[in-house]
């Protein structure tokens, strides 16, 4: 029998159609003729989404806090901490902000005695000496966790001049009983520390917990 030009090609189109989806069934893998994968796009910057200070937050000492957090290329990038020393101890003024949605959970922190030598209840200095006891203003990342005399604390590392010694000066994030929320309706004010960032103990977890792992947290005052 013999077969005209069409036959043929129509013929071949078929086999080589056969012999292509066999081989795909048996190899199990992506024709060839697939684009190559395109690559991924760029993760967006966080602070993108957050160019807004947060409610709570003065839109000052937000900006501050972001400027802080380029130049010292801290790199991670999902939360950080704002301590703004310009308000009463007695107020919830250590702000952990999502910066992945903006929102913000806040606490009570104690300051050194050396920043309140009359414990009026607000930081009237800072210092970076050793023996002032003092707070220091500045931006600092946290370090491990360790056991301490409060139990379950974590270093942090300052890195800037106003704040370099918070290691050596065992600066840290601890719990302490004149730290917890049942002093603010005895006293109006939490007590005083010797310049570490000291919260009651439910306080102190959460924040560990959101800011481990060299995340920032930035303190100052503006006033």
């Amino acid at each position: 029998m013999t077969l005209n030009r069409r036959e043929m090609l129509r013929l071949g189109a078929m086999g080589a159609a056969g012999a292509f989806l066999s081989s795909s069934a048996s190899s199990n893998a992506l024709p060839s003729l697939v684009l190559p994968a395109q690559p991924l796009p760029r993760t967006p910057d966080p602070l993108a989404f957050v160019a807004q200070a947060p409610a709570g937050i003065d839109p000052q000492l937000f900006a501050r806090a972001k400027a802080a957090l380029d130049q010292h290329k801290i790199a991670p990038r999902d939360s950080m901490a704002i301590v703004d020393f310009s308000q009463p101890s007695g107020d919830p003024r250590f702000h952990v902000v999502d910066l992945m949605n903006g929102t913000v959970e806040s606490h009570r922190v104690a300051h050194g005695r050396g920043s309140d030598p009359d414990h009026s209840g607000f930081v009237e200095r800072f210092s970076n000496d050793f023996g002032s006891y003092a707070s220091s203003n500045g931006t600092y990342v946290t370090g491990d966790y360790y056991d301490g005399k409060y139990g379950l604390s974590m270093k942090v590392r300052g890195l800037d001049w106003s704040n370099y010694n918070a290691e050596p000066r065992a600066i840290v994030i601890h719990n302490a009983w004149y730290a917890e929320d049942d002093m603010i309706p005895i006293h109006g004010k939490l007590g005083r520390s010797e310049g570490c960032f000291a919260m009651s103990r439910k306080s102190q977890y959460e924040v560990m917990r959101k800011l481990a792992g060299g995340r920032m947290i930035y303190a100052d005052k503006l006033a």
